[in-house]
């Protein structure tokens, strides 16, 4: 392949993730990016279960069944001859970890607001990730065909809360269940409404010029007077389009629309991919990749078991940073030093895979994991040794005893959490100082436990008992000759280790932590692991 050939096909790729609280629309919005993109041509999964629909993005079981995203899906589909790589995620706080993992493999991301409830907590936390990476963030306010704030309330709080200007592409044309449609302020035209077949297939717009006689007759004297009014105060008051600014994520365009019922979602897909760039370089230990360098690398975001409940496979997320990826070629695993050959790469539309032949620089595809990679490893050339900048890990907040009910289960039990702690999704530790090996997982969010029960359940046939601990605090410890009988430590606080064996505390309040502290003067104590990189 030439140059020229590599650089075009890079440079059509946008690779984004959508973000949000919960119940924002998130996942119904990714639904109906992909229904205009002819990925699919009726919203709601083609899978139902007595007759209930679920999303195309969520197919883990107990996803459809809580009706929730409790893990992050990938998305691909071509539009208008663009490549677009969408990265969906999930929205409860319990399952943040996953998704702030994933935005470390994007390149900008979609922020969805619900015009009722505006910005929430979980959209905080989100946003400054985001704000902390300097990606482009573009926000879609939504649910605009049901009551809500008005949008001068909704940008005055965007820019107090989240601490970012912004700039609306279209404007609501009223508010309060009576909602007739959007004014476009880069083409200066009214789009009116239309909610006929609640947003099951792609709906068109009536478009006119503002000044049309029509449409003032439709809207009433006193809307379409309001509307002019508010245009101008936008236009004298509002801050400036800004193209670098929206590039550095100091400015985030607002759009007005409604993805259940699909307005606004086509006029906001056509103008995100006019103003977000290609895949951007990546940040290494020899400084920054050039996506369109000939040399191949990309790095591991994610590891996902029993995708497919027939075959028990084992998927890594690749998120590729630079030049083309082939079927079958071999790779450099940098933390693993070794030669692995890639032969089963694969692309996904939510629980739907198809083996690739190829892929760039910006694309997102998953590769076989017999078992030898983590999160946020390096692939790359034969001849390169980089490493991009690793993956942040999270402290656990909540704690629990686990064991298999039946103790002749106890292998498939192991394996189990083994597989599920290296997704990511808990952190395991044991008490070596015990006769028996006592296991104590460790989880972000409280939910997790429930996704964790289900899943051993379901996926390697282990009942379990869990039996929730009350430390709520983590401690990884850090001195020369460490010696568990002889550490200074609370009555209520508990010695483990973690994976890599290194001492772990727990503790149930900051009181304790602070005796430790000062029982041994000698230790210090992190709250993530030295081998781990917190955010």
């Amino acid at each position: 392949m030439t140059q020229q050939d590599l650089s075009k096909q890079i440079k059509r790729r946008r690779t984004f993730a959508i973000i949000s609280h919960p119940d924002a629309g998130k996942t119904t919005l990714t639904e109906k990016l992909l229904l205009y993109g002819g990925a699919i041509r009726l919203a709601g999964s083609v899978k139902s279960r007595r007759s209930q629909k679920h999303a195309v993005s969520d197919w883990m079981e107990i996803e459809k069944q809580r009706g929730i995203s409790v893990t992050s899906s990938v998305l691909q589909f071509e539009y208008n001859g663009y490549c677009i790589n969408i990265l969906d995620t999930p929205g409860h706080q319990d399952f943040s970890e996953d998704t702030y993992r994933t935005l470390m493999a994007a390149d900008s991301a979609v922020m969805v607001i619900d015009c009722a409830k505006g910005v929430e907590e979980q959209t905080k936390k989100l946003f400054h990730v985001c704000k902390m990476r300097g990606i482009p963030i573009f926000t879609f306010i939504n649910k605009l065909d049901r009551a809500g704030k008005s949008p001068f309330e909704l940008m005055e709080e965007i820019e107090k809360v989240l601490g970012i200007k912004s700039y609306p592409m279209n404007w609501p044309i009223g508010t309060d269940g009576d909602f007739k449609g959007v004014y476009n302020r880069s083409k200066s035209q009214i789009e009116l409404f239309s909610d006929g077949n609640h947003g099951q297939s792609v709906v068109s717009s009536i478009v006119g010029d503002v000044g049309d006689v029509a449409f003032k007759e439709h809207l009433g004297e006193q809307q379409h007077q309001q509307l002019m009014e508010e245009i101008e105060l936008l236009d004298m008051a509002g801050d400036e389009f800004n193209l670098n600014k929206i590039l550095n994520g100091q400015l985030t365009p607002i759009f007005f629309g409604s993805a259940m019922t699909n307005f606004g979602v086509q006029p906001f897909l056509e103008s995100f991919l006019s103003l977000t760039t290609p895949p951007a370089g990546r940040t290494s230990n020899i400084g920054e990749i050039d996506p369109l360098s000939n040399e191949f690398s990309g790095f591991i975001f994610k590891i996902q078991a029993n995708m497919n409940p027939t075959h028990r496979d084992r998927i890594a997320f690749l998120r590729i940073c630079s030049g083309k990826f082939d079927k079958g070629m071999t790779v450099n695993h940098v933390q693993g030093n070794k030669k692995v050959r890639l032969s089963q790469p694969q692309q996904f539309m939510a629980q739907d895979r198809v083996i690739v032949e190829e892929a760039y620089a910006g694309d997102i595809i998953g590769i076989h994991d017999p078992g030898i990679f983590r999160i946020g490893d390096t692939l790359c050339h034969l001849q390169d040794k980089i490493m991009y900048e690793g993956i942040p890990v999270f402290a656990p907040e909540h704690f629990a005893k686990i064991y298999a009910k039946n103790s002749l289960k106890r292998k498939h039990f192991l394996k189990g959490i083994s597989q599920i702690a290296e997704e990511g999704a808990i952190q395991v530790f044991k008490r070596p100082q015990l006769g028996v090996e006592e296991l104590i997982v460790g989880v972000v969010g409280a939910l997790q436990f429930e996704v964790l029960e289900y899943r051993l359940n379901n996926e390697y046939g282990v009942e379990v008992v869990m039996n929730q601990l009350p430390y709520k605090y983590i401690r990884w410890v850090e001195m020369e000759n460490f010696d568990a009988d002889s550490f200074g430590v609370t009555m209520d606080t508990l010695i483990v280790e973690d994976e890599d064996q290194q001492p772990v505390l727990l503790f149930q309040n900051e009181w304790s932590i602070d005796r430790v502290k000062e029982r041994n003067p000698k230790a210090v104590l992190k709250d993530i692991s030295s081998r781990r990189i917190n955010i």
